[in-house]
C-alpha cells in the first residue's frame, strides 16, 4: 500500500464505521493521541473502545483538507503524513464540525501500517 492509500483507507474505514478494519490498521505497539480524548491509547483494547465510542456518533464523517496534506518520506518504507481533516457528526439535529490537525507515522510495508497517530482539534484563534 502506498502512503496516500493508507490515509484514504483509514478515512474510508472511519466513514464506514468499520471497527475491526480501522483497529487492524494500527500496529501492535502503536500509539494514538486521539482527537476526542485526553488519554494516550497504546493497546488494541483502547483503540477498540475509542473508535467504538466515536462510531456511535450520528452521521459521522471525516473529510481531508486536500491542500493541507504533506507526505514526508522518512526512511525506506516509513512516512509521516501531516495535514488537517475535519470530523463532523449530528448532535440534537445540528451538524457539528471539528477541524483537526493530524500526524500519522506509517510503514507501508506492513499490513498494520499505522505506528503513531496524533490528532488534535485546531484551536480557536484569539482574534
Amino acid at each position: 500500500m502506498e502512503a496516500r492509500q493508507v490515509l484514504d483507507t483509514w478515512i474510508e474505514k472511519v466513514r464506514g464505521g468499520d471497527l475491526d478494519g480501522v483497529v487492524a490498521m494500527y500496529a501492535a505497539n502503536s500509539v494514538l493521541l486521539p482527537t476526542f480524548s485526553p488519554h494516550r491509547i497504546a493497546s488494541e483494547g483502547g483503540l477498540r473502545e475509542y473508535f467504538a465510542a466515536l462510531f456511535t456518533r450520528e452521521q459521522l464523517q471525516v473529510d481531508l483538507h486536500e491542500a493541507s496534506l504533506r507526505i514526508l518520506p522518512m526512511s525506506g518504507t516509513s512516512y509521516a503524513l501531516v495535514g488537517i481533516y475535519s470530523f463532523s457528526f449530528v448532535v440534537d439535529d445540528d451538524r457539528l464540525t471539528f477541524p483537526s490537525r493530524f500526524t500519522f507515522v506509517i510503514d507501508t510495508a506492513t499490513s498494520d501500517p499505522i505506528l503513531h497517530h496524533h490528532s488534535s482539534q485546531v484551536p480557536r484563534t484569539l482574534s
